[in-house]
């Protein structure tokens, strides 16, 4: 080596090793002399185990950790300071001679843990404490994706193996036999500003009543039957060898009321677990389907399936995500009390071997545009508050034909605004006004918008080269078929499902 090279390396290491000593030194108590004090043992010479679980599970595994160490004595909890506590494992603080590890006050996280409830967890700290008269130590840490943490941790080390052991099994029994996920609706989010856990988010469980439900005769219970009443057959389908996982299929029109069904269902269903997909959160089927075993009996909700899971031959392949939901399904045991919800607006378009392949769809179900009764309905349900007469209703009803839920509800709202327009009280007339207006001709793309056409068989509206108006307007489709079928997503959106519903709110899909 050149010698000035040399002398160079030589004096710039000097320099380096002088400038490290001239740093001030940080003070205070370090965590191996604590551990080792509280062990009676040097902890390097003893075995780090270390449990990962779920970013989402930090919560119950604060109170699995709790309910364990409810057996414990001489409980203490310790804290971590510096930037060491993020990128060192429990056995590098522990290991003789490291230098990092500086106690300082434990980490706590303020999660949701319900609608509108937040609590206090531990987010990073050390526990001492001692089970059948073994000291033992624990650091509980969250997953932090800036330093490579994708999973939360659980490290633990004892003298004792048979404590670990014990410890260790009591914590995933904890994880899996209780959450506060359990019982709750809830959905997953990629936004990193919503109130989530980990991407967890929850909803307050709808309202709506059968009653607030317009299908025809015995639609309703057939649909709730299957979704809620099964799982109370438990022991008599197993015992004869009858699967208890299923799949229920609304499909129609846009427009004709599935997604408010599916809150009806929801609303109805509250001990189970709700799990909700929706546009690019359809890539976590998989974690869905996982969550739903864990917190059964669950019920996920994967709306417009047509979206991921239409024939593949309009395609020019098949779509990996279809793979995923078709894992997700036949990857349950057959005893598992879960209920994929599904709906779509274009049944004939979906896969073939979704639909044809049994034990994937149990009931599939046409909700249609209403009838002239079911037109009646709507119109009264979603008018309540204006106090219809009966010839209103009935004349409604009956300009309004081919037309869908949502068509009637917008078309309160519309009355109610020309009301309003002119500082008067809404009444039949402004209804009648308004269906005149909605229904004319000239409406007609505003029509196919709100889920509405003049004919629900042939669309017969065309323009001046005889082409159909709507031919553009995605989601219109002027048929539908009456095969059943299968597939996912979720709500229109989470607003969808969490805004409020007055006494006459109504379908909307």
């Amino acid at each position: 080596m050149d010698p000035q090279l040399s002398d160079f390396i030589t004096h710039f290491a000097s320099l380096a090793k002088l400038a490290e000593q001239s740093l001030p030194q940080a003070s205070g108590r370090r965590l191996r002399p604590a551990v080792a004090e509280y062990l009676s043992i040097d902890p390097s010479t003893l075995s780090v185990v270390t449990e990962s679980f779920g970013p989402h599970r930090l919560a119950d595994a604060n109170n699995v950790i709790d309910g364990l160490l409810a057996a414990a004595t001489d409980v203490q909890l310790l804290g971590l300071s510096g930037n060491s506590r993020h990128h060192s494992d429990l056995s590098e603080l522990l290991t003789q001679g490291y230098e990092q590890g500086l106690l300082g006050e434990p980490g706590y996280v303020l999660l949701p843990i319900g609608p509108g409830e937040h609590q206090r967890f531990v987010s990073l700290g050390v526990f001492l404490f001692t089970l059948g008269g073994h000291p033992t130590v624990l650091l509980l840490r969250q997953a932090n994706p800036q330093y490579g943490r994708s999973a939360a941790t659980l490290e633990i080390v004892c003298a004792d193996g048979t404590t670990i052991d014990r410890f260790l099994s009591g914590f995933r029994e904890g994880l899996r036999s209780s959450s506060i996920f359990r019982g709750q609706v809830i959905s997953f989010s990629n936004d990193e500003y919503s109130a989530s856990v980990a991407g967890v988010s929850f909803h307050p469980r709808p309202q709506v009543t059968a009653d607030q439900v317009i299908l025809p005769e015995g639609t309703l219970e057939r649909i709730s039957t299957q979704v809620t009443s099964i799982g109370d057959r438990r022991e008599v389908l197993l015992r004869h060898g009858a699967h208890l996982k299923r799949g229920v299929l609304l499909y129609g029109p846009p427009g004709t009321g599935k997604t408010h069904t599916v809150r009806h269902l929801v609303s109805e269903a509250t001990d189970h677990t709700v799990v909700l997909l929706s546009g690019n959160t359809l890539q976590f089927i998989s974690e869905a389907a996982r969550m739903a075993r864990a917190l059964q009996p669950a019920v996920v909700v994967l709306e417009d399936c047509d979206l991921i899971a239409e024939d593949r031959s309009f395609g020019h392949g098949p779509q990996p995500l279809l793979f995923e939901v078709l894992d997700a399904m036949d990857g349950l045991d057959s005893d598992a009390d879960v209920v994929f919800l599904l709906t779509t607006n274009r049944v004939e378009s979906l896969e073939r071997a979704l639909v044809q392949r049994p034990g994937r769809i149990d009931l599939a179900v046409e909700i249609p545009r209403p009838d002239l009764a079911g037109r009646r309905k709507l119109l009264e349900l979603y008018g309540s508050k204006i106090g219809l007469d009966s010839k209103t209703l009935d004349e409604v009803a009956g300009t309004i034909e081919g037309t869908t839920a949502s068509l009637a509800r917008e078309l309160i709202r519309r009355s109610v605004l020309l009301a309003a327009l002119q500082d008067a009280t809404p009444t039949g007339h402004h209804l009648r006004v308004a269906a005149g207006e909605l229904m004319d001709d000239s409406a007609a793309l505003t029509r196919s918008f709100l889920g509405g056409t003049s004919d629900p068989e042939s669309e017969t509206d065309t323009d001046e080269d005889g082409g159909s108006y709507f031919g553009y307007v995605e989601g219109y489709r002027p048929g539908i078929a009456t095969s059943p079928g299968f597939g996912v997503s979720e709500f229109q959106s989470i607003d969808d499902f969490d805004s409020e519903q007055d006494e006459t709110s109504g379908s909307r899909d």
